[in-house]
């Protein structure tokens, strides 16, 4: 036995518990944060206690929350009740599992240099709305510096901790001063699906924007992940000379034959296999340096490997990083370092 906490965790086993001394409940169900094909997720009732055994899937960490099921025919969700330990996520906090031998980033406790934000809002007719954007910057701030754009900026920020890698790696001397911008997301189901009025606004309206405010050195290196990181290779390859790097993680990558799943529970699954069927067999204009990663876990792990395969050969520096974990913003945290510190300093150095 490795761990008498809940849940309980052997070398080879989890084991969920959920006290009902009241039969309260009908039903209870685990809802994991990663892809468990053929698993069996539901509880079994005995003895006043909900029970589930699975075997120790192959990650760092697991994310997960339970489904009761009441016997008034009422559902909840919730965490784990026995597991004090919380992930944040853009939709809630979710119980997580930290597996003998996860170790957090280092940056997460190292020293960083100050920062200051400043708060825009882009003028974006195509889209009819404002894009927000937060700059984040070491001070002083009064001089060109590189600059790295992120799609679901904020969440970004708050869940994964992105200024504050950006504010330890500048004061390890790891990488150079460096400015980031937090794009603030929209309708971000149509806006990063794939969306030409996306891309045109950030070509039009985003990037001179913050080149004339900021005085920025080339080239931009844009990030995303999820949908985000699709908009950005989208953008990427529409626009020529946009970025000349990008960072996408877990990014959706979306087919008919890999992503079947997808097709009736994502409204943009038509626009995004699409157009993820013209880039495999499209070349591109413009190549750049290009860094992927993708959790072990999740499923857009087969897209991401075959997207990584068609890039190379198209011509891109593309490399794909597995991570032992899911589709969470702790995942993409930890893939930082030194995924995306890699990938700036060879930008930004040549």
């Amino acid at each position: 036995m490795i761990a008498e906490t809940e849940p309980l965790v052997t070398e080879g086993s989890v084991t969920f518990r959920l006290p009902d001394a009241d039969s309260a409940l009908n039903a209870t169900r685990l809802l994991p944060a990663l892809s468990l094909p053929g698993t069996d997720l539901d509880f079994e009732f005995a003895d006043g206690l909900w029970q589930l055994e699975l075997p120790r899937p192959g990650v760092h960490r697991m994310e997960y929350r339970l489904r009761l099921h009441h016997r008034d025919g009422s559902d909840e969700e919730i965490c784990d009740p026995g597991n004090t330990l919380r992930a944040p996520g853009a939709f809630g906090d979710k119980s997580v599992i930290e597996f003998p031998g996860y170790v957090p980033p280092a940056w997460l406790g190292a020293d960083q240099v100050p920062g200051e934000t400043a708060d825009l809002a882009v003028p974006a007719p195509l889209l009819a709305r404002d894009i927000a954007v937060r700059v984040w910057s070491p001070a002083p701030v009064d001089e060109p510096l590189p600059l790295l754009v992120a799609h679901d900026g904020p969440e970004y920020d708050r869940l994964a901790g992105l200024t504050a890698y950006a504010a330890a790696m500048i004061a390890a001397g790891d990488l150079p001063p460096f400015r980031v911008a937090l794009l603030a997301p929209g309708e971000r189901d149509d806006e990063y699906a794939a969306n030409p009025r996306y891309a045109a606004t950030l070509h039009q309206r985003v990037l001179p924007l913050l080149r004339t405010t900021l005085a920025v050195t080339e080239p931009v290196v844009g990030m995303g992940a999820s949908l985000g990181g699709l908009a950005m290779l989208h953008a990427q390859r529409a626009l020529p000379g946009l970025f000349g790097g990008l960072f996408l993680q877990s990014a959706s990558f979306l087919t008919v034959d890999l992503d079947p799943q997808e097709q009736h529970r994502f409204g943009r699954f038509g626009q995004v296999s699409v157009y993820v069927a013209d880039v495999l067999r499209t070349v591109p204009h413009e190549t750049v340096p290009v860094v992927m990663t993708c959790g072990t876990a999740e499923e857009n792990l087969a897209n991401n490997r075959q997207m990584a395969v068609t890039l190379t050969k198209q011509g891109y520096d593309a490399r794909l990083v597995e991570v032992p974990d899911a589709h969470n913003y702790v995942a993409w945290r930890d893939a930082f370092d030194p995924a995306l510190t890699a990938l700036l300093r060879a930008v930004w150095s040549g």
